[in-house]
Parts: structure tokens; sequence; C-alpha cells
């Protein structure tokens, strides 16, 4: 059985995953780390082949790792708002929606020059409308929310690996 972390850009599922990782000792992997190391920045991968391009890579690597056990998998904001990703994660995973207000995901982002759908935006009505787009899938998709808005990654790290261990 696998942890999977969805949300939003800057709700931590990266940060909390390597935590769940060293918690658990289960294997990390972030998918859009995996996609970098094998294609290039997912900022070029953007802007030289598409988000398209960009969103088939990631079902790429779903099907790779989602048959795998016991793995923390972190996903990209936008990798199971494709149906068939989200179906394939759920498998032989647990999904955990890691929540975070917009204020919080704005602190976190801000600055960042490697969030393409922020380039060249306004950063806080780009991030209002994702979220007003995305939230409901999340939810839908997700076995557990974990709202991360003042907490460090440890304590959702924590909350999750209490979760895990009561199931």
């Amino acid at each position: 059985m696998n942890i999977v972390l969805c949300g939003m850009m800057g709700a931590g599922k990266s940060t909390v995953g390597i935590k769940v990782s060293e918690l658990t000792k289960r294997c990390w992997i972030d998918t859009d780390t995996v996609i970098e190391g094998r294609y290039g920045k997912v900022l070029d991968i953007f802007e030289y082949y598409g988000e398209a391009h960009f969103r088939q890579l990631e079902s790429q690597i779903v099907d790779e790792y989602c048959a795998k056990d016991d793995l923390v998998i972190s996903t990209g904001g936008g990798l199971v708002l494709n149906r068939e990703n989200a179906e394939k994660l759920k498998k032989n995973g647990k999904v955990f929606f890691l929540r975070a207000s917009l204020d919080t995901i704005l602190s976190r982002v801000q600055g960042d020059d490697t969030r393409p759908l922020l380039k060249n935006t306004d950063a806080r009505a780009k991030l209002e409308k994702l979220l007003g787009e995305r939230t409901s899938v999340y939810e839908y998709v997700s076995d557990h929310t974990i709202v991360t808005d003042d907490k460090s990654a440890e304590e959702v790290a924590r909350e999750i690996v209490a979760i895990m261990e009561n199931l």
C-alpha cells in the first residue's frame, strides 16, 4: 500500500513526502523530480512542448510507480486531475489531499520562478482560479484531507502516519 500526496503547488507535498518517508522507512518518489531527472526542467517542458506533453509524462510515471508497493508518492499539482491517474494511484494507495489556504500557498511559492503555471501572470489571481477549479477534484479523489496551514511538515507527516497505522 502506497501513501500518495496530492494538492496544490505549495501545499507541502514534497516536503511532507520526505518526512513521511523518513518516519515510515518507505522510498519517496516525487513525480515532478522523476520527470525532471529524465526529461529536463518542468518549466522547459511546458515552454517547449506544452502542458499536454507534460501531462503525458506524468501519466507514464504513474504507470511505472503505481503498481509498486510501500512508496510515498508526492504528485504534481495537476496529476490527479486526470481521472485515470487518480484511479491507478488509488488501487494500491491511500491518497491524502494536503489542503492549504490561498494565503499559505502564496507565501510558500512567492518568488519561486520554477512554477510554469505562475509564469508571467498575477500569482494570486491564478492560484485563486486553480484552487476553485481543483479543490473539489482533490477532495473527490482523496481518502483523507489534511490541512497544512500553520503546521510544520513534521506535524503533517505525523498525522498521515497515524492515519496509516490505524487502517
